[in-house]
Formats: C-alpha cells, structure tokens, sequence
C-alpha cells in the first residue's frame, strides 16, 4: 500500500453483501486513495474482515435498495470527491491516471466525469456490443451529485457540466455465469414491476420484436461479432432479460386480473 502522503485526497465508495471473492482485488485497484468506504448490509463471508485488513472504513446499513446504499456510503465519504464502485469492478491503469490528473487539476467546469466501464464475460474483456463502451458517471463532486433511487438501474445525477476521462472500470460481473443469470433475473422482475406500476402498455408486437431489434442491433451494428464466442452470449443474454421483463409484466398484469 502507498504511504497517506502520497495518496489522492479522494474518497472510493464500495456497497457489499457477500463480496469475498471480489473486494480484494477492487480495493488494491483503489489503493491510490487517501479514503475507502465499504458499507455493507449484512454479509455473512469474510467480506467485512477483508475491508478493515486493506484499510477500508467499514459501516454496516441494513439493506435499503441500491441507491439509497450508494448515497448513504457517499455521506460518510471524508473528501468531496468521490470515485463510486461496485465490487466486481476494477479500474485500470488509464483510468487510475485520468483520475490523478483530473483531481490534481481540479477543473471547476466540471462537478463530475464518466467513464468507460468494460463488461467481461468468461475470461474475456468485451469491446464491442453492449459490452463496451457502457459509459457511467462514476467519479463526483458530491456537493452537486446523488444517485437516483429507482428500484434497479440507479445513476448519478449531476447539477453541473460533465467531463469524460480515459480508460476503463473492469466489470468482472459474467464471470460465473449462475450468479450472473440470478442477478438478471432479479434486475427483470424489479423492471417489471416499475413497467407495472408506470401502466407501460404491453403489446404482443413489442415482445415478440424488441429482442429480436435489441439482437440486430448488438450483435451486428454495434459489432459483438467481433468478440467471439463470449459476444455472443452477452448479446443473447442481454436480449433475454429484454423479453424477461415484458414477460414478466405479463404475468403481473395476468395476477392483477
């Protein structure tokens, strides 16, 4: 680890729940930062041990949905700036530097910044598809940026103008693909249930067409192609959970009857 002195007056935020196999590496990638706030909700791994052992400040929060998580870990940040991760993420070294310079520079036009996050599946780093480039405001001046607090598909909204800095987050999410597929199917039935509530209409066109469009789109014009075997099946995945959800507000319209 770096000596405190060397280290960027920033603040990393990390939510848990049963993250062992995954903190360690996210938080060395981190490790160029003055402050690192893992909040978890209940883990019952090593997860918490692993955080207080790489100088994590751990918090424990009752689980609340996702963003009220990720705004209660950015409260308990030390420093304005925040850099804002999951788990299964890892920044790289571009990315690492884009950060440096942009806090060292401190440019006031901007109040937050997106970057590019790389999905990988089954050992391979996507670059085409929906896999990459996935752009995400991940690092935020906290006086002026919060996420969102839907019931899935939470973001930073930012009152400012917005920056966009080099390099990569590493999103390790696919890599085992049971956990994978029980995350989207927990991602499904919340949209599903925002669809129900906002009286999205449902015709039989858009569930039959939408994935058939979202695999057109993904796997031709954005290119999956190009990442083989494992593009595929992220572009066949992603086209799956599209018809998921529509047919699961089916069902919930069916019971609502």
């Amino acid at each position: 680890m770096l000596p405190d002195k060397n280290k960027l007056p920033i603040s990393v935020t990390v939510i848990t729940f049963n993250e062992a196999e995954s903190l360690k590496d996210c938080l060395l990638s981190v490790a160029f930062a003055k402050d690192i706030v893992v909040v978890d909700s209940g883990s019952g791994d090593e997860t918490v041990s692993i955080a207080k052992s790489m100088g994590a400040r751990v918090f424990n929060n009752p689980w609340p949905g996702y963003g009220q998580q990720k705004n209660f870990a950015l409260n308990k940040a030390q420093f304005d700036w925040v850099l804002c991760l999951d788990a299964d993420e890892r920044v790289d070294n571009t990315l690492k530097k884009s950060v440096v310079e942009a806090i060292n520079n401190a440019e006031e036009q901007y109040q937050g910044y997106s970057m590019a996050r790389q999905n990988h599946l089954l050992g391979r780093g996507l670059r085409h598809g929906f896999g990459y480039p996935d752009y995400k405001v991940r690092l935020v001046n906290r006086r002026y940026g919060r996420w969102t607090e839907p019931p899935v598909h939470e973001f930073i909204e930012v009152d400012g103008p917005v920056g966009q800095l080099k390099g990569d987050i590493l999103h390790f999410s696919g890599e085992n693909l049971l956990e994978y597929l029980e995350k989207q199917n927990r991602y499904t039935s919340l949209q599903a249930k925002i669809m129900a509530d906002k009286n999205v209409s449902l015709l039989p066109l858009r569930i039959v067409f939408n994935p058939i469009f979202c695999f057109f789109k993904g796997y031709f014009i954005k290119r999956a192609f190009l990442d083989g075997l494992p593009g595929l099946i992220h572009t066949v995945f992603h086209c799956f959970t599209t018809f998921t959800k529509y047919a699961k507000l089916y069902e919930l319209r069916r019971k609502n009857k």
